[in-house]
């Protein structure tokens, strides 16, 4: 049977109502229907786009969201909505904010809405596995709770075609998490098959440190990481990786930072937060 989907003009009005809604009637202006054919058309764009996203310059590149909604208005607001200007999101959508519903809608609306101008990565929280425990799924099924399991399901199938990587004006490359060791060219990134469900902590794969991996001063190479999955890396892998691929900078999130930005390992890389805390 064929799946729901959403024309475009079915996209620009949700995001209309997204952007005129306030939270407590979003359920009655969005319904599970609406955010089921959305999922649907969204991975009709995702999955014609590669793993590694190559973006010209210039573009507004966003960390963590967290279900912030307020605060991702507050990014739009402040720079411009889509698609006066292009935008590189870093992951970490959904999970501890209150708003994940909504942030995840008009993310993937706008991605399905804007293909060439709007891009998003997959963070460790775009994992069934990560965000039946961390608040998504609690959220769905306090304000959708006729339809729990299928939307959440549906926002899940979606997240498992999002891409891992991207490269702003072939040199900047972009990730969620950190570089990974195994990490020697970037048609590895390219070659990065997708759609993947979940991912096993116990088993390391760059696909595991690209969502995961953590800067930590004081150290060589890398080092198991405390949060049980992936590694921690030094500057010297900063480095390596940097002239390996010719690239000039790696930008992550995955942290929360003072001030929303931290440079890390001379100024080869930076971890950018974009949830206030």
């Amino acid at each position: 049977m064929a799946q729901p989907k959403m024309t475009l003009a079915e996209v620009d009005g949700l995001i209309e109502r997204i952007l005129l809604t306030s939270s407590q009637r979003f359920t009655q202006l969005v319904t599970a229907a609406d955010i089921k054919a959305l999922c649907n058309s969204a991975i009709d764009v995702l999955r014609t786009q590669p793993s590694l996203v190559e973006i010209d310059p210039p573009v507004v590149v966003c960390g963590d969201i967290h279900g912030q909604f307020s605060d991702l208005m507050r990014i739009f607001s402040r720079v411009g909505f889509p698609p006066l200007k292009n935008f590189l999101f870093l992951g970490d959508y959904v999970d501890r904010g209150r708003q994940s519903i909504e942030t995840a809608v008009l993310l993937l609306a706008y991605k399905t809405r804007y293909p060439a101008n709007f891009f998003l990565l997959r963070g460790n929280h775009e994992c069934s596995n990560i965000n039946r425990v961390y608040g998504f799924l609690e959220e769905i099924r306090r304000r959708f709770p006729h339809d729990t399991q299928s939307l959440w399901i549906a926002f899940n199938k979606a997240f498992a075609w999002l891409p891992f990587t991207a490269l702003v004006g072939g040199r900047v490359l972009c990730m969620h998490g950190g570089i990974s060791d195994r990490l020697r060219n970037l048609d590895q990134l390219r070659n990065l098959r997708r759609p993947v469900p979940d991912f096993d902590a116990t088993n390391p794969t760059i696909e595991l440190d690209l969502l995961w991996a953590d800067p930590e001063n004081g150290i060589q190479g890398c080092v198991k990481s405390p949060r049980g999955a992936s590694v921690m890396f030094g500057e010297d892998v900063v480095a390596r990786i940097c002239k390996q691929l010719d690239i000039d900078l790696v930008v992550r999130a995955h942290q929360v930072v003072q001030d929303g930005a931290e440079f890390f390992a001379n100024r080869k890389l930076i971890t950018l937060f974009s949830a206030p805390h």
